[in-house]
Order: C-alpha cells, then structure tokens, then sequence
C-alpha cells in the first residue's frame, strides 16, 4: 500500500503479519534489551522493512541504529523514515544524493480518542473537519494527525529541531473517496523558520500524499 504514495526511486517495504520467528540484527538487540514485547516487535519488524528496502536499493543489509531522541539512523547516503502502529510496520528509503528527507507514517483508521484533537490541531484545521460532509465513512480527524506525524519526520533530519503540532498548519484534497477509503494529497505550511544544516534552502512548507485503505491511514511525504 505504501508505494502507492510514493514516487519512483524511495525504496518501500511493510509488514501486515508479523512473523513469528523473526530476530533483530545482531547489531541492534542492545537498543531493545529492556524493551517490553510490544516495543521490542515494532522496533524489529519496521528494521526488517527498512533493510529490505536497503536491499531495493542495491545496499547491504545492516544494523539500524537509533539517534539521541529516537530516531533512526540510516546508513551514510541513505535517507528515510520508519512507522508502526497495531498490526503493520513499514519503512521508505532513498538515496541521499536524490532525496532530502523522507517522512512517512502509518496509523489505524479509526477516530482520535477524546479530547486530543484540540491538542494536536489549529483552529482552521478544525474548522475544516466541521465543514467536512457526514456519512464519508473517513475519519479524518485521524488523517490530520497522520501528516502532522509525516511532517515532523521529514522535518526533524533536516532542521534537528523540534516541531509541534501547532507549527504546521495542514490542508488535504481529496482525488478519491470510497466506502472506508480514499487518497489525495496534503500540504504542511511551515508556521516557525526552517533553517536547515545540509546548506539546502530553508523549508517553508511540504507536500505529501494520503491513502486510507484496509483498515489503515498512510501519510508520506518526500522532500526532494
């Protein structure tokens, strides 16, 4: 599902069922040594889809490391995101020398709990969703949180800085809508300055696609 929002060139790889014997790369199992279950599944299964994208990419298979606030470390040259929530991981790659930044992220379709809108939107986002049609069958309260989620990915290997849900306003189109489905395509304006370390131009905004599909809502975002 992933690849359908992505473009030519970022390597993707998920996991739908997780399968029962598999192992983390002898070079991370230090990372998740304390790790409860859960986290250890979701930390291994979405290093697996990351290597299998390496190997897309005609890269060997290595450890994944993990930077000061979680982060994952990809290979020099290598940039790209990892996501997990209840039931698939997956992860997007691409060649540095083709992309800058990578930020995608996975959550179940299904509406934000109560109380947690307010906390993670604006109020025009807000004023969106009311004058969104009933009876779609999308929840795109969820979706707003989704590409709120991407946009800090892609965002944070870039600035190194912290971004919250309050410093990026985001606006969706719509180019397709099914029973419990749909795509289009979002835009993240920047509300804080993006000043950059790769020397590149300072960011004032990004553009991703959507998918909601299968029980599950994907955002991506590739910052070329």
């Amino acid at each position: 599902m992933l690849g359908r929002i992505l473009p030519n060139g970022v390597a993707a790889a998920e996991l739908t069922a997780y399968p029962e014997d598999l192992k983390p790369h002898p070079g991370e199992e230090h990372l998740i040594a304390r790790s409860v279950e859960k986290r250890r599944r979701d930390f291994i299964g979405a290093r697996y889809c990351a290597r299998q994208a390496l190997a897309q990419l005609g890269e060997p298979a290595v450890a994944i490391g993990k930077g000061g606030t979680g982060e994952p470390v990809f290979p020099r040259g290598i940039v790209g995101s990892l996501t997990h929530c209840d039931g698939y991981r997956a992860a997007a790659l691409g060649h540095k020398l083709r992309f800058r930044s990578i930020g995608i992220d996975a959550e179940p379709h299904d509406r934000l709990p109560d109380g947690v809108l307010d906390s993670v939107s604006l109020p025009p986002e807000r004023e969106w969703l009311s004058t969104v049609r009933p009876g779609t069958g999308l929840h795109l309260d969820r979706l707003l949180f989704c590409a709120k989620e991407a946009t800090y990915k892609v965002w944070f290997p870039l600035t190194g800085k912290w971004l919250g849900f309050e410093d990026a306003h985001i606006t969706f189109t719509v180019d397709e809508e099914s029973a419990g489905g749909g795509s289009g395509t979002f835009h993240s304006d920047l509300l804080v300055p993006g000043p950059v370390t790769d020397g590149g131009a300072p960011l004032t905004s990004f553009d991703g696609r959507w998918l909601i599909s299968d029980g599950l809502i994907l955002t991506a975002i590739v910052e070329g």
